[in-house]
């Protein structure tokens, strides 16, 4: 502080405590002065008042304005006073200021100066909060995060980074002011997850997780799509106040400016626009040299030509700018980037973003650019991406990436060319070729700019020059690698559509700084690939356009970094180009088949258009007649066309409606039914028969087939009768005078071209029943085509429509049958159909079963004569109706077999009359779980009627003994063995006409039980020693700790699982294994939703077991379940592996039909010689007789149905 405004300071601090001084010693003097003057002023009051003279007096008219100008001075003075005050305080407090300000720039030279930044690890401020929302309407999710230095934030979606290329337009990531955001566009109900930002910087790493939630529309109104048609007729010109409206001579209207004032356009900015995207460009193919455009059309309102709107072009998400490579226009509705000169380094994912009202509109489609043709016939293409990195006076360092090669020779090595700016002359810098795909380029001169370019190098020549670097300018340094990258994994293709296919890959282990991916494809047996991509592409899913419908292709993926090219990865499966798959079509003709009073039992059609894919699974929904609610019949869908909905109200109507699901996804639902009544039938006369089918239509012919009744009435059916009219007509005729005794009729007697429809009506002894439903209609011609019936390509079959197998014979490695002229072979581990054909010119030949294509590895060749069809492995999976369709440009012809019943008991028998002739004698096979007698025969099937005996008493499969069985052998295992399982053992294998026998004597084995006990300690498999419970009762909000030591050696690996699903550490789950002996499970805060069945799996080189523990989680206050006190939970031993196999990957692997996990069924050995059986899986798998998973019903087709 100033040396005068310290000496105020002081003065006004002295004054005011002499003051308070004498404040406080004259206090009782005063009181008595208020006193005495209080007597004084009674006094004078009492006195005469004051007399006013008469030339002061005042009329009572200018009394009033004479007092109201006495207190308005009055008030305007105090107001004075106040404000000089106020003005004498400000101006002191303005002088100090002004003297602090000088003190302290004074001092600043000798001031220390200190970062004003302190380190910080990443930290929300706001979190990510958790939204539910209608499907195709758009989320933004929303965070801010603070930290020094700023952190970097990245999106995740189940634990998986979000990537905006790998679903252009789908996702938009933005930070404006430190505010993250993710705008997901139009979301599906697949887009339901747990979201994640992950926030990093170098001292730490923050995580907000929020749940997406997205419903499918049941209502046909939106308040989105509401809103939105609200901003597009929102049109205000309130905020227009320059411009003036004038009529012209043609009585039209313009706008004009006022002088004098502010311009509208300037005020305007590009997203006030209306911008629609009309017809864009799509996928487009170049070669380099080239010029080529990519022109967006729009529609803008208002459409102001001094104002277009903002657009910017993108290729793999990096914004281009104006350039020589690059042209950019947009005017007059049109958006159009030119790139005049092609080059490989053009090829990606082009995007174009424009500004608009409700935010921006996005475009995208892939560019490819081809090689030019070399000036050698077999010299490589041109390297791509020349960059400059590390410049300083006189060397930079030079690096590009290496272009694809397929069919070309590969490439020894590149050449690097230098030129000065301002120059045409082009200096080679090396003298040899280099092999890796950076040079450092010595001998430039200081303050010169240089652009470079690189030339490939094989066997048959040089190729042409790449496109020149930038002038050189400071980047970072690449930082350096060690070698080329691994080969990526597994390739997988999928069908998207008639011209291009989907094609994803896992990464290389080793990626050593990866700049991309090349993806190869080929014909498949052409052995001929081609590139796909002539740029490195970065991530690890592509789309291959330019395919050719019908052909079948096999793809390949290699890696590519600064040294060069991986080795290619394995071959794809063969993939069929043709349309993606999408959801099926609705479901039609609900009928009902029964009725109990309870329950319905319904019927239905199958979808007209399965969407390429066999449907998996049918979702039924009801509803009372007088309801507009429909509710879900069962979580479970039907495999099958019939489904007995339960726990109905009798009396009540009902309506119903179907949804048809496959691969991908859940169809559009059905039509409602008619409303049924739920009333028991106790008609005598049989029910109604359903699915109506049609085969082998000719001009006057046809093969009707249907299913029985599922309501016989009072008595056996005795026989059907089938009634026709032709399309349109409600005259039914019955075709049959005399019931037929089987569910199919060939009707003939047909009007070529005609349309016709069928019902048909079961009999049994007391009556005739309701009629079907009436079938589709049939056209009764052959289709396509009117040529001569004599020449169309046909089937050779028995008269009758339905074969009987008949037995010819057999020898000891096939049997054959003869279905009318076609043939059968039975083969030692399956069958094969033998069509037998006659055609006078090429045909296409085509394999169904129950109306879905076989694929076959090798196609079918009809033009010699005969066509076969192996079923490898046959079993009751495989029953079905197999079709044989030959067609030309002249019509089809079709022949029909159905495996199913007797036919397909036949077929069991006679494989088990191979299976036992070539039967083995039983061996005997220790195993870690006991003993186990093996069978070995040239085919086994659970479907074969094999029987075990124990001196002479039937066994039956259970925990002690359990019997199975594996392609090559059956057999029956002792569990713990003792001395009780000593005796005969027989195995009894039948055909239907005899039963062939293999007996073992256990009697004479010695000590079964010490010889097993001795076989398990000579063994150091991984297995429980001690610590688990059978059973563990703990209340909720506890915390629960499952401990136990393991032993083996090599040290076992250790997995827990919960109800089978393996358990992964996390926040509430810890898992810890210390020292290779003791592991545990530790839950925190358990919950009654903890409660199930938990397991560990420890396992080893050598095999291991499986330990089960129930856990019962009970509420604070509720009554404790009773614990099963007792011993420690009896291990499952998994068997010894035949070779030692490696520490287990952590990749998840695709569950596979196997026994569940307290019966497993050995897998079979890898041949008759050695008999020991595979590991056991990792983690417990379904049983056999699980099916395969449908979708839920909630899951839509990854693009829009088409309307």
């Amino acid at each position: 502080m100033p040396a005068r405004g310290v000496t105020l300071y002081r003065q006004e601090q002295t004054q005011h405590q002499s003051s308070k001084h004498v404040v406080q010693h004259s206090r009782k003097s005063s009181s008595q002065v208020v006193k005495k003057e209080q007597v004084q002023a009674t006094k004078a009051m009492a006195e005469q008042a004051y007399t006013v003279p008469t030339f002061r007096e005042r009329a009572p008219e200018g009394m009033q304005e004479y007092q109201r100008m006495a207190a308005h001075f009055g008030r305007d003075l105090v107001q004075l006073q106040h404000e000089l005050h106020r003005m004498k305080v400000a101006t002191k407090e303005q002088v100090d200021n002004i003297e602090i300000t000088r003190e302290v720039k004074g001092m600043m030279p000798l001031r220390k100066d200190y970062s004003a930044e302190v380190p910080k690890a990443p930290n929300f401020l706001v979190s990510l909060r958790s939204h539910t929302m209608w499907e195709k309407t758009p989320v933004k999710l929303f965070c801010t995060v603070s930290g020094k230095p700023n952190p970097i934030v990245k999106w995740y979606r189940n634990n998986v980074a979000i990537e905006p290329l790998s679903a252009p337009g789908k996702y938009k990531i933005e930070n404006k002011y430190g505010v993250h955001s993710l705008i997901i566009s139009r979301c599906a109900v697949t887009d339901s997850g747990i979201y994640s930002a992950v926030a990093t910087n170098p001292h730490g790493k923050a995580t907000s997780k929020a749940t997406v939630c997205v419903r499918s529309e049941c209502v046909f109104f939106s308040p989105h799509i509401f809103s939105l048609s609200l901003l597009v007729f929102r049109w205000s010109f309130s905020n227009l106040p320059c411009l003036s409206f004038h009529v012209g001579p043609l009585g039209g209207g313009e706008l004009s400016h006022l002088p004098g004032q502010v311009p509208l356009l300037s005020g305007i900015h590009p997203s006030k626009l209306e911008v629609t995207l009309l017809e864009s460009f799509g996928v487009t193919f170049g070669t380099e040299g080239e010029s080529v455009s990519l022109v967006a059309n729009m529609v803008v309102v208002p459409d102001l030509p001094n104002l277009p709107p903002e657009a910017m072009w993108y290729r793999d998400d990096t914004l281009l700018m104006p350039s020589r490579w690059a042209e950019m226009s947009i005017g007059g509705g049109v958006a159009k980037l030119t790139l005049p000169h092609l080059n490989k380094d053009d090829e990606g994912l082009y995007t174009l973003r424009i500004w608009t009202k409700d935010g921006t509109a996005e475009h995208s489609a892939y560019l490819f650019v081809k090689d030019a043709t070399p000036t050698v016939a077999g010299a490589p293409g041109a390297p791509m991406d020349v960059a400059v990195f590390d410049v300083n006076a006189d060397y930079v360092l030079v690096s590009w990436k290496p272009p694809n090669t397929t069919h070309e020779a590969p490439i020894t090595g590149y050449f690097v060319d230098r030129r000065k700016s301002g120059t045409k002359d082009w200096v080679q810098c090396n003298d040899s070729s280099v092999k890796v795909c950076k040079l450092p380029v010595h001998g430039l001169t200081e303050g010169a700019s240089y652009h470079f370019r690189v030339r490939a190098v094989n066997k048959d020549g040089i190729s042409l020059p790449s496109r020149m670097s930038s002038g050189v300018t400071a980047a970072e340094v690449e930082s350096d690698v060690e070698g080329v990258p691994s080969a990526p994994g597994q390739v997988i293709a999928s069908r998207n559509t008639k011209t291009s296919t989907f094609v994803q890959w896992q990464p290389p282990k080793h990626a050593n700084n990866l700049m991309g991916y090349y993806v190869d494809a080929s014909l498949v047996g052409s052995k001929k690939w081609f590139p796909c991509n002539h740029r490195p592409y970065k991530h690890t899913r592509f789309v291959v356009h330019g395919l050719v419908p019908g052909d079948t292709y096999v793809f390949r993926v290699q890696a590519v970094n600064a040294y060069g090219l991986s080795d290619e990865s394995q071959d794809s499966a063969p993939l069929f180009i043709d349309a993606a798959l999408s959801t099926p079509s609705a479901p039609y003709g609900i009928s009902l088949l029964n009725c109990n009073g309870s329950s319905m039992t319904l019927a239905w059609k199958r979808p007209k258009n399965t969407g390429g894919s066999k449907i998996t699974s049918y979702y039924l929904d009801k509803r009372e007649a007088e309801s507009v609610d429909w509710k879900e019949v069962s979580p479970s869908p039907a495999a099958h066309r019939t489904f007995t909905v339960e726990n109905l109200t009798t009396g009540v109507f009902y309506e119903f409606k179907i949804q048809a699901a496959n691969l991908a996804g859940v169809g559009l639902p059905s039509e409602p039914s008619k409303a049924f009544a739920c009333e028991a039938w106790t008609m005598a006369e049989p029910g109604p028969a359903y699915d109506i089918s049609f085969w082998e239509v000719r001009d006057t012919s046809v093969l009707v087939q249907w299913k029985p009744p599922v309501y016989a009435g009072a008595g056996p059916i005795t026989g059907y009768f089938v009634d026709m009219a032709k399309k349109g007509s409600s005259d039914f005729v019955a075709v049959n005078a005399e019931p037929v005794g089987h569910c199919y009729l060939k009707v003939s007697g047909l009007d070529t071209g005609a349309s016709y429809v069928f019902r048909v009506r079961a009999v049994n002894a007391k009556d005739v029943g309701k009629a079907s439903d009436v079938s589709d209609p049939v056209c009764a011609k052959v289709l396509p085509g009117n040529c001569n019936t004599a020449l169309l390509p046909t089937v050779s079959t028995h008269q009758q429509p339905f074969f009987n197998m008949q037995h010819i014979g057999f020898v000891p490695n096939h049997i054959s049958f003869l279905i009318g002229t076609q043939k059968m072979f039975m083969e030692a581990n399956g069958i094969t159909f033998h069509c037998m054909i006659k055609s006078v010119k090429e045909t296409a030949f085509t394999w169904f079963k129950d109306d879905e294509e076989i694929p076959v590895d090798v196609p079918p060749n009809p033009m010699s004569g005969s066509c076969s069809l192996p079923i490898p492995m046959f079993s009751r999976k495989d029953q079905g109706i197999y079709k044989a369709v030959l067609g030309d440009d002249r019509g089809k012809d079709t022949s029909v077999y159905d495996i199913s019943g007797k036919v397909f008991e036949d077929i069991i028998n006679a494989i088990a009359s191979i299976a036992g002739s070539s039967a083995s004698d039983l061996v005997l096979q220790c195993t870690p779980e006991g003993i186990r007698l093996q069978c070995y025969m040239k085919y086994y099937t659970e479907e074969m009627k094999t029987s075990w005996f124990h001196r002479d008493s039937k066994i039956s499969s259970s925990e002690k003994m359990r019997i199975g069985g594996t392609s090559e052998m059956a057999w029956m295992q002792i569990c713990e063995p003792t001395d009780k399982e000593k005796g005969h053992y027989t195995i009894e294998i039948h055909d239907g006409k005899k039963s062939h026998s293999r007996t073992f004597d256990l009697s004479g084995q010695g000590n079964v039980q010490m010889c097993y006990m001795n076989y398990l300690l000579s063994v150091d498999r991984g297995r429980v020693v001690g610590g688990l419970p059978d059973v563990v009762t703990i209340m909720e909000k506890k915390s629960l700790s499952l401990t136990c030591t393991v032993r083996g050696d090599p040290s076992p690996e250790v997995t827990w699982f919960k109800n089978e699903q393996e358990v992964v550490s996390d926040d509430r789950y810890k898992i810890t294994f210390e020292g290779g002996k003791f592991a545990s499970l530790t839950i925190n805060n358990v919950y009654v939703e903890d409660s199930g069945k938990y397991s560990i799996n420890v396992r080893n080189k050598y095999g291991g077991e499986f330990v089960e523990i129930t856990v019962s989680v009970y509420k604070q206050g509720g009554d404790i379940p009773e614990p099963k006190l007792g011993q420690m939970s009896k291990p499952t031993v998994t068997p010894k592996p035949a070779t030692p196999a490696p520490q287990s990957v952590k990749t998840p692997t695709p569950p596979t039909p196997t026994p569940s996990v307290k019966s497993p069924t050995p897998t079979p050995p890898p041949s008759v010689k050695s008999p020991t059986p595979t590991p056991a899986p990792k983690s417990p798998t379904p049983p056999r007789s699980m099916r395969s998973p449908t979708p839920p019903r909630s899951m839509r087709s990854p693009t829009p149905t088409k309307k």
